[in-house]
């Protein structure tokens, strides 16, 4: 177990609550999904475009329609969405949420002044909410977490990490939840994108002092527009969390869906299934293409090369959009949702990457930048000879 040097009190002791007033705003992170902006920015119809941009997993829970007295009436706790939850991500200690992302804003705002410490790259909101609340943040690589332990009061990860991928042995995360309890810390992680990998949760160890563990329907269970979210933690903390938040934070329909889906236990199984395959297939076919990736999980890839805006912007002018980041260069795409999706992927990245090596770019051995790739070894080329050999249209 690691046990990072002792240096007397707790951190954060004696701080001052942080100043909420003539704070200067810093600009909002951006985020993938913007289809609109891309479709005005292209020339291309909404219709026309493969959103990859989100990790959204394209064939969520099939939403049945929403009796009308759930629109009707106003939403109530009673509906059965707790215990639904508690049952699925194991533990009762839990609050529903306007999506995590209300609890990522609101929980800097329950701690006095003191310093948060996140893995770059990471989720940019994270950074963000906890400066905008006026605490000092700190971003280290994900092997500089233990180092950095002396100074933090709150350990902000996201397991497995957003682009990167990464992941946390569940051993090294007790350690360090039992490290910053010890001061008055908190370990807050997010696991948006944990669903695939239930057994990996530290949901089911709440309510331990310190943890804090957020969830998300919108990922995996493809449900990001009725933003639905949790936030596991101790009662004492999640009432503060609570009554900052107020009454009706999670609309009636929202509320309907959600304890539907936490509830479908076959549609889940069967999910992990095709995410694990479809996630394996994205891989190859990025890597058969000259572009493997440096991470990922059930629900994106994520590649790193110096040409990450070249490569977004080859492929948003074929309708394909990505996201972008800049420190590092990188490339996180989501799970195609078809057949045709995934052959329209292919055959752009076949496009692009030709379009630029044969202009400037020459082949990476690493697979860092846009290399040929191996036409041969690529799935998606070998599907669409043989279905165009079934109809008679493959020219030899």
């Amino acid at each position: 177990m690691f046990i990072p040097n002792d240096h007397g009190a707790h951190v954060g002791a004696g701080l001052k609550p942080a100043p909420t007033l003539h704070r200067e705003p810093s600009p909002r992170p951006l985020h993938g999904g913007r289809l609109r902006q891309a479709a005005a920015r292209y020339g291309i119809p909404l219709a026309g475009w493969i959103d990859l941009s989100t990790g959204i997993n394209p064939q969520g829970w099939p939403v049945p329609p929403v009796p009308p007295q759930i629109w009707q009436r106003l939403p109530e706790e009673e509906d059965g969405l707790r215990e639904a939850a508690a049952d699925y991500y194991g533990t009762p200690h839990l609050l529903p949420l306007a999506g995590s992302q209300a609890a990522i804003q609101a929980l800097p705002h329950l701690r006095p002044a003191c310093c948060a410490t996140l893995v770059t790259p990471s989720y940019a909101e994270h950074a963000h909410a906890w400066r905008a609340a006026g605490h000092r943040v700190r971003e280290v690589p994900a092997e500089g977490i233990e180092a950095a332990l002396p100074e933090t009061d709150v350990l902000v990860l996201i397991h497995p990490n957003n682009p990167t991928g990464a992941r946390f042995e569940r051993d090294r995360l007790l350690a360090w939840l039992e490290w910053l309890a010890g001061r008055g810390g908190w370990l807050l992680l997010d696991e948006a994108f944990l669903d695939a990998a239930p057994e990996s949760s530290m949901a089911p160890f709440c309510p331990r002092p310190g943890l804090i563990v957020l969830r998300s329907l919108g990922k995996f269970f493809g449900l990001a527009g009725a933003r639905v979210g949790f936030a596991c933690a101790e009662p004492g903390l999640l009432d503060r969390l609570d009554r900052m938040l107020g009454p009706w934070t999670l609309a009636g329909p929202a509320r309907w869906a959600a304890t539907g889906a936490l509830q479908d236990r076959a549609w889940q199984a069967e999910t992990r299934r095709r995410l694990t395959g479809d996630s394996e297939r994205l891989a190859h076919l990025l890597t058969c293409r000259g572009l493997a990736p440096s991470g990922g999980c059930a629900l994106f890839q994520w590649i790193e090369t110096p040409r990450a805006a070249d490569l977004h912007e080859g492929l948003a002018r074929r309708g394909i959009l990505t996201r972008l980041f800049t420190d590092p260069p990188s490339l996180r795409l989501g799970l195609p949702g078809s057949g045709a999706d995934w052959e329209r992927l292919d055959a752009a990245l076949k496009e692009v990457i030709y379009e630029h090596t044969r202009s400037t770019f020459a082949p990476s051995p690493s697979g860092g930048g846009l290399g040929r790739g191996n036409d041969q070894a690529c799935p998606e080329r070998s599907r669409r000879k043989r279905s165009r050999r079934g109809r008679g249209d493959l020219a030899p």
